[in-house]
Order: structure tokens, then sequence, then C-alpha cells
């Protein structure tokens, strides 16, 4: 009886631990870059839903029918915005007002910029500087 006790004894083996911690080891190296990019694209993500913003603040100002010109003063936005991204505001041509954000972080990849230039998207795009331009045409 105590032989049988002795052989019965259940577990792993060093082995099966070490294939484990190796393939755990393996799906982590796979996963932390891909989970930093998708990390740093939300800083972009961040920067143009800020330029968005505005776009929607100019727009409720010209929604009022004596409003004629804007300025950055009379808009009812603060100058820090998510992130502590800064904007301005060029409406010295009301038929095409130009929002500006910039990324203050600078965690936005440059792939990202590159690929949301001026010819993908000419109403909202990446000057390659953390720059995010928006561009409202009349």
């Amino acid at each position: 009886m105590k032989k049988f006790k002795l052989n019965n004894q259940k577990g792993f083996t060093l082995i099966e631990l070490m294939i484990v911690i190796a393939i755990i080891g393996i799906l982590a190296a796979i996963a932390i870059p891909n989970f930093i990019a998708y990390r740093n694209k939300t800083f972009c993500s961040s920067t143009e839903s800020d330029a968005n913003f505005i776009t929607a603040a100019v727009a409720d100002y010209f929604s009022i029918p004596v409003n004629q010109s804007v300025t950055k003063g009379s808009l009812d936005v603060r100058d820090n915005l998510s992130n502590n991204n800064t904007w301005d505001l060029d409406a010295t041509d009301v038929n095409e007002i130009e929002i500006t954000v910039d990324d203050a972080s600078g965690r936005c990849p440059d792939e990202y910029q590159d690929a949301m230039d001026a010819t993908a998207n000419p109403t909202g795009y990446w000057d390659g500087n953390g720059t995010y331009i928006k561009i409202l045409s009349n």
C-alpha cells in the first residue's frame, strides 16, 4: 500500500512549466508593442477630437445671425484642451477658417501623421510636425 501512494503523485514537470512560460513570453513580446502603438494612436484621436470640438464651437458661434466674423477670443473655448493640447484660429478669410491643434504629448506616431496628410483629407490633416489642421470652407 505504501508503494502505491508514492507512485501516484500528480503535478507538472519542470519542462512543462518552462514551455508554458516560454509561450507566455512569446505572446507578451507580440502583444506589448501593439498595445503601445494602439495607446499612442489615442493621442492622435484626442487631438483630432479637440479640432472637431472647436469646429463645433465655430459653427455654434456663426449660428447667431449677427456674428459675421470670429476670433479666438470670441469663442467659449479654453486655451488648453485635452492632454494640454493648444489651439489657434485663423479666420482672416471667413470663407476658409483654419483651426490648428498642437499635440502637446508628442506621442502621435509619425506613420499615422504621414498617412493622414493633406492629400488624404484636405479638410482635416496632420502637417507632420505634431499639428492637426482643420479647414472650414463656406
